[in-house]
């Protein structure tokens, strides 16, 4: 077995080592009719999500380990078709674990390895032509209702209670507008990128919806690393 990867944890005192799964894998509370959603994305300093169109090219190790420790504690990932394919999503390592990609056209390739596989299914509204040999969870008329989908997640995998959702900027965005984000993951990696790349949330409304810091810690390469829940 990998020896643990290790962060400094800087809040909640006393400060000091922590592993990375520690910080991460502990249970979430239930959310209310539907299973509790948490966010985890990187972003630069001045706000990046991506460079040249992908979240990898600001992540370090510590960051790959944040977003494997996430994933092992989610029952179900959510993530927009254009995160999807940008960043080749293959079938989880997570035995039995699900990848919902959000969609509202429908124009998914099932010869892809995370359809193949089964571990993909789809997201989408009635109105969207997927292709067949794709699981789908189907929720709104022309776009996808995320409050339907997210409670209804448990028609696809059952006993579903923690999903993370991975991105893009337009999925958050949604789910934020929704008011369905219970939990955020955050590693704030130390670059300025420039550029246009979209916010962590992009195409809600501006709204203001407080949370309260769960804990923040920082690696050797002066990555930070917070969690942000919702305040009840």
């Amino acid at each position: 077995m990998a020896d643990p990867v290790v962060i400094t944890r800087l809040h909640p005192g006393p400060s000091g080592p922590t592993a990375v799964t520690e910080a991460y894998l502990g249970p979430r509370p239930d959310a209310v009719g539907r299973p509790w959603v948490g966010v985890c994305m990187i972003a630069s300093v001045d706000g990046a999500t991506a460079v040249a169109g992908r979240s990898g090219g600001l992540g370090n190790a510590t960051d790959r380990a944040v977003l494997a420790t996430v994933r092992r504690a989610a029952d179900v990932v959510l993530v927009g078709a254009g995160t999807a394919t940008a960043e080749g999503y293959g079938p989880p390592s997570k035995p039995g674990q699900r990848i919902g990609v959000v969609t509202n056209s429908g124009h998914l390739d099932p010869s892809t390895e995370l359809f193949a596989s089964g571990a993909g299914f789809a997201v989408a509204p009635l109105a969207a032509s997927v292709p067949d040999g794709i699981d789908v969870l189907r929720a709104g008329s022309h776009t996808v209702d995320l409050h339907a989908a997210v409670a209804r997640l448990g028609d696809i995998v059952p006993g579903v209670r923690f999903a993370s959702a991975e991105g893009g900027p337009q999925l958050n965005g949604a789910l934020l507008a929704a008011g369905l984000i219970d939990e955020v993951n955050l590693t704030i990696a130390p670059t300025l990128v420039g550029g246009v790349s979209a916010r962590l949330t992009a195409g809600a409304a501006e709204m203001f919806a407080r949370l309260q810091l769960a804990h923040l810690a920082i690696d050797t390469e002066a990555y930070l690393f917070a969690r942000y829940v919702r305040t009840p």
